[in-house]
């Protein structure tokens, strides 16, 4: 009898999504938060100033908004495992390269080119990876894994803005900053190549190219998802919301570890890199994974049209903690982790709700894959102008009405979950 060993190697992995779905989601993760996040108290560390850090940090994670415009040719060329495992090998390499820019003078121009190329692998890496989990499952099987996709993702954030930011407090102690950070980075380029290694043989392939014969058909390909996503009923509408849902976490998320290290007599909580990570990485840890279980349990009993205002409210309130620390500053360090487990909890809880409306309201039709990869941009898009503008605003006004600002920018979020329509009943 004759053997078929790929096919059956392909099946076996698509029944035991268990052996892809939670490391290609770190894997998926891990880039963008060294990017949006960490790279922030890196910078911060090597003494760029916080304007010019958030302003770059923000521009850099422009290619997760940009990323529709190049999702549909990825379904032209070679199999999406082959887009998959690449990115996470260039992704590794460009953290290493990065690590080895530190020392150089005139680092900065060096280590933001090479974070944009980081970027422009990751939005690649996210719109194949995607693509294998919605071709390689089954609608019943999505459902039941995608708390494992969103879990892993979200892990990533814990383990590098707080397991790698707490080991770069420690080795900054032994063998000062600048080869401290080199280490991180060169952890981070480990991590993705030994991914890389393991994807190659444990992912399936996530369906084959579509056959393009000609230039012209493969930009009617793209010209027909690109137009039937802005033809869907409400889009216009739904692209608000999904960018004002998270106005605030844009605003708050860059300036809030320069916040939290800056000095008291500079308005800040005066945090060590070691207590900011311990606290984020342990009880910033259980508090995502209680809220996540939570939400899971929540909408999939009460559904999404029920609950949304709820979810959009446990993702944007706890920033107004933040705003009490600027005022009070209290000295006792229990309140400030009180403020960040807050925060974590209602992250894991609240972003379900964005996670589900884009799926359910904004992906269905013909090009689903293409139409979430849109969506996501534009979400992105949110979360990076916010960015961008967010440091000269803590240094123009000063934090404490810098949070004033994040605390108005939830408003409209919260208005709209309340009102916004809903196509599809799930």
């Amino acid at each position: 009898m004759k053997k078929q060993p790929l096919l059956q190697s392909s099946e076996l992995r698509t029944r035991n999504p268990l052996g892809w779905v939670p490391s290609v989601y770190f894997a998926m993760g891990m880039p963008f938060v060294m990017l949006s996040l960490v790279s922030v108290i890196m910078l911060k560390d090597l003494g760029i100033p916080n304007a010019r850090i958030t302003f770059w940090t923000s521009l850099i994670i422009l290619p997760w908004t940009l990323k529709p415009l190049w999702s549909p040719f990825l379904e032209m060329f070679r199999s999406k495992k082959y887009f998959v495992v690449g990115t996470q090998l260039i992704t590794g390499l460009s953290f290493a390269l990065l690590a080895l820019s530190l020392p150089l003078p005139g680092f900065f121009t060096y280590a933001i080119a090479l974070m944009g190329l980081i970027a422009f692998s990751g939005a690649t890496h996210d719109i194949a990876t995607d693509g294998i989990y919605m071709n390689e499952l089954n609608p019943p099987t999505q459902a039941k894994y995608i708390g494992w996709q969103g879990a892993f993702f979200n892990i990533a954030k814990v383990v590098c803005n707080g397991g790698l930011v707490f080991l770069a407090g420690v080795l900054m102690k032994s063998i000062g900053t600048l080869y401290a950070w080199m280490v991180i980075m060169g952890i981070c380029a480990g991590v993705m190549i030994v991914l890389s290694l393991y994807h190659s043989r444990a992912l399936p392939l996530g369906g084959a190219a579509v056959k393009i014969q000609t230039f012209k058909d493969g930009w009617r390909s793209f010209v027909e998802v690109f137009t039937t996503f802005f033809r869907k009923q409400y889009i216009w509408y739904y692209m608000a919301f999904i960018i004002l849902y998270r106005l605030a976490e844009g605003l708050a998320i860059k300036v809030l570890p320069l916040f939290l290290k800056a000095e008291t007599t500079e308005g800040g909580m005066g945090l060590t890199n070691e207590n900011y990570g311990l606290i984020v990485g342990t009880l910033g840890t259980l508090a995502f994974i209680l809220g996540s279980i939570l939400a899971g349990h929540f909408v999939s009993k009460k559904g999404l049209r029920r609950t949304l205002f709820l979810l959009c409210c446990t993702i944007n309130l706890p920033f107004l903690f933040y705003l009490l620390l600027a005022i009070y500053q209290p000295s006792q360090m229990a309140l400030t982790g009180t403020a960040i487990v807050c925060e974590y909890f209602g992250y894991g809880f609240g972003f379900v709700g964005l996670t589900l409306f884009m799926m359910q309201q904004v992906a269905p039709g013909k090009h689903k894959m293409a139409h979430y990869a849109f969506a996501s941009g534009v979400m992105n898009l949110g979360y990076m102008a916010a960015g961008m503008v967010s440091g000269w605003l803590s240094d123009t006004f000063g934090y404490g009405l810098f949070f004033v600002f994040v605390a108005v920018a939830m408003i409209p979020a919260l208005v709209l979950s309340r009102i916004v329509p809903f196509t599809n009943e799930q």
